[in-house]
């Protein structure tokens, strides 16, 4: 294939300094670029001119957009709200998410990693990860109760192979099988996703765990190989217990070592309760990264978005921004927090006052999220998500074997009932 100039600056750029990253790279991923030659930079150049025939929106003789008032009438912001955001989104977006990841992450403070790009919420930025990273049978390496949906992008659409271990071991993460996959086959190029808080699960790694995570992927990474690690932070802060870790493993990742590039896949989806708004964001960092690579880096992934879906909604970058400034904001995402953490509180005190449960289904670890699962003794989870369905007018979710339970669905008063539902369907199934 026969790159485009932009793609081979930008992957000398990557090549720079001796560091690994462009091995990391599909060939996709080496190919693509942002094409700020073409339309986006011509119109650019245009910007501030008298009269701008550059780019493909509709004006008022004033130079407002043109909008009709039946749409504009029903939205609190000004008739910009209504125009393309860049590929690589809302420049203040994107600066303004980059000092929430500070903030929630303390340990990030004097660490370089990129500006966020942003993504059309998690699910695109786990999408335009494969793009980047992935090429035809290539491993993805994930724990064993995983989000289905990642077969959808990385094996359906990119041709990948998705290569599992053991979740847990002795009621935590499985430490020992998340070692032996990363190190099984020859020393190469590793591509693997963690999720915490986990969807199924619910559960994220205590800050033992976390560590030993890093440790693992350090050795690996000195050995030669060359790791890729997207982190899949939806449900980021969500935390319900002491001793959990309450920061990305980001943190922990995106200065280990030349040889690991961390990728973080986030947004204001799960965390600020925006589900429809399809926001979300990829930050890239490596052990000396330079200005200009994490430029680079940038530049790709906004030339994924721009080929892609253009650019994700501005209506949705406008009207987060205004929350953010707004200074109830941390008092009502508390409010909410507490909403959740008080479910979860609950379901702990539910089971712990029937032990009869134990009996009929194992409560899988959990300690953060939307979720938790439960393993059916004895039956069929399919079987018992029938008769829940049929005989309770309860709905729930099998996945791997396992019933799960969205906590963060169900009123608060009706969360003991569940788990008696759940409960009474097994025992009448055997």
């Amino acid at each position: 294939m026969t790159l485009n100039p932009l793609a081979e600056a930008l992957n000398s750029t990557l090549s720079a300094n001796g560091a690994s990253i462009l091995e990391m790279l599909s060939k996709k991923g080496k190919a693509i670029f942002f094409p700020s030659k073409g339309i986006l930079g011509q119109s650019a150049e245009a910007k501030g001119k008298e009269i701008n025939a550059t780019i493909g929106t509709a004006l008022e003789d004033d130079g407002s957009p043109l909008v009709l008032p039946s749409v504009h009438k029903s939205l609190n912001l000004p008739k910009n709200a209504f125009l393309y955001a860049p590929s690589s989104g809302n420049p203040d977006m994107r600066d303004a998410w980059k000092n929430q990841i500070l903030i929630k992450n303390p340990s990030l403070a004097g660490k370089n990693f990129s500006r966020p790009i942003v993504t059309s919420a998690l699910t695109h930025a786990i999408s335009c990860a494969g793009y980047l990273f992935l090429d035809p049978n290539d491993k993805v390496i994930i724990p064993d109760l995983y989000w289905d949906n990642y077969e959808l992008v990385f094996e359906n659409a990119y041709g990948a192979k998705i290569t599992t271990y053991k979740t847990f071991n002795k009621g935590g993460f499985n430490i020992a099988a998340l070692e032996k996959a990363v190190n099984r086959g020859p020393i190469g190029k590793k591509v693997l996703l963690l999720n915490f808080p986990n969807n199924p699960t619910g559960y994220t790694a205590t800050e033992e765990e976390a560590k030993a995570i890093a440790d693992i992927l350090v050795r690996a990474a000195e050995k030669g190989n060359k790791i890729v690690v997207l982190l899949d932070d939806a449900y980021f802060g969500l935390v319900y217990e002491d001793g959990v870790t309450k920061e990305s493993l980001f943190t922990k990742l995106v200065d280990a070592h030349q040889n690991i590039l961390a990728v973080k896949l986030d947004g204001p989806t799960k965390e600020d309760y925006v589900w429809g708004f399809r926001v979300g964001f990829m930050s890239f960092g490596f052990k000396d990264a330079t200005p200009e690579q994490l430029k680079a880096l940038e530049s790709k992934a906004a030339g994924v978005v721009r080929g892609n879906i253009s650019n994700a909604p501005n209506i949705s970058q406008r009207i987060l921004l205004e929350a953010y400034k707004n200074p109830e904001y941390a008092r009502e995402k508390e409010e909410k927090y507490s909403v959740l953490k008080n479910r979860y509180d609950v379901i702990r005190k539910t089971l712990a006052e029937h032990p009869e449960y134990k009996d009929a289904f194992e409560a899988m670890p959990f300690n953060s999220g939307y979720f938790m699962c439960v393993k059916p003794r004895g039956v069929d989870a399919e079987n018992v998500r029938k008769e829940l369905l049929e005989h309770y007018s309860t709905g729930v979710i099998v996945l791997s074997g396992l019933l799960r339970l969205a906590f963060s669905a169900v009123p608060t008063d009706k969360l003991p009932k569940l788990f008696d539902n759940v409960y009474r369907a097994i025992l009448a199934l055997r």
